[in-house]
């Protein structure tokens, strides 16, 4: 055979594995061009190999160098082609069903927390509490001393408290340690600040600003540097509500407080009262809801004292009211069967995901 000829038909073997190829729609068509043009004992690419021997001697080389180039030209093709089908998951030859339900997305969802904190607002809203917000960063006056709580007092201690050094600029730069006419002169400003430690001083701010009757919750962060154990964190959540009107008795905080706990936990729950102190109300109670063969200790609880309404411009000769503070994360756990509140702020998803 001539080389030319020769030539011309490695030219038009490589076209036509080229085109062959290329037109390949799924891969059982790949498949079979394969067959056709490299398989192993009748592929054309092999019986033009045999064609080499009927070329002259002296063209072999040529021949040999033309050869070589046909068949890498042709393996490229198919692997370019099944570079193709392989992206495309249509072309693997198995029909795709469009009436199969597709993956579903896995969706976030509300933290424990957050979903009893919105629960706590719908509950209480159905009592007639509106609910009420204040800042985090807030003054000596409104998180100690309009809640009857002196300077003496252990509560107020630096080592109890998170105390801010910037004090000053936070006060003028957020207006936290603004106050109504009613507070003393070395409350209006300059005083220190820090991350207040109860809601408390949300009911206080409010009583500054409205006159009874007055029926609020306030929800949020507060910090204390507690150790942080199974039923204590240094940063946690707290319901506050207060009543304040005529004729408030504690009867009424003990109706409110046991239609909460049946109304979040179910009618199986218990709750008892303990008398306690605390500096912003007289009489006091620890509130304690039962958790198995044990009680937890949810918060405390009281009549407000006529200290705290002299402090806002109220007179206590005429209204009356109760307040009370819940721990959120108590509350949820109780409700959970959780038996440590560190667990919510692990952000562990396998913990987290049963709550959705």
């Amino acid at each position: 055979m001539a080389l030319a000829e020769f030539i011309a038909e490695l030219e038009e073997l490589a076209a036509g594995a080229e085109s062959t190829f290329a037109l390949a729609a799924d891969m059982p068509a790949l498949e079979a061009a394969r067959v056709e043009f490299l398989g192993a004992k009748n592929g054309r690419l092999k019986t033009a190999q045999k064609g080499l021997g009927s070329v002259a001697g002296a063209d072999k080389p040529v021949a040999g160098k033309q050869f070589n180039g046909a068949k890498e030209r042709i393996e490229a093709a198919f692997a370019a082609a099944q570079a193709r089908l392989e992206t495309n998951p249509a072309a693997s030859g198995t029909p795709f069903d469009i009436t199969l339900p597709g993956k579903r997305l896995r969706l976030g969802h509300l933290h424990p927390i957050t979903q009893t904190i919105e629960e706590l607002k719908e509950i209480m809203g159905r009592l007639g509490f509106t609910v009420t917000e204040g800042p985090e960063i807030e003054d000596e006056w409104h998180n100690f001393e309009a809640l009857n709580i002196p300077l003496s007092h252990p509560a107020r201690d630096p080592l109890e408290n998170f105390y801010l050094a910037t004090a000053q600029k936070l006060a003028n730069d957020t207006g936290a340690a603004k106050t109504s006419e009613s507070a003393p002169a070395s409350a209006s400003g300059g005083g220190p600040l820090l991350l207040r430690s109860q809601t408390s001083t949300v009911q206080i701010r409010v009583m500054e600003q409205t006159r009874p009757p007055i029926r609020i919750i306030s929800l949020g962060r507060v910090y204390r540097p507690d150790d942080a154990d199974a039923t204590h964190y240094p940063m946690f959540h707290q319901i506050e509500g207060l009543l304040v009107d005529r004729h408030v008795t504690m009867a009424d905080l003990k109706s409110t407080l046991r239609l909460f706990a049946s109304s979040f936990f179910g009618r199986d729950v218990h709750i008892r009262f303990r008398p306690s102190f605390f500096p912003f109300t007289e009489p006091s109670v620890e509130v304690d809801m039962s958790w198995g063969e044990r009680w937890i200790e949810m918060g405390g609880a009281g009549m407000v004292d006529p200290n705290v309404f002299r402090a806002v411009g109220y007179d206590p000769d005429v209204f009356s009211g109760f307040a009370f503070g819940l721990g959120v994360e108590r509350v949820c756990a109780r409700r959970h069967n959780v038996t440590d509140i560190r667990e919510f702020y692990k952000n562990d998803v396998r913990f987290l995901h049963q709550f959705g």
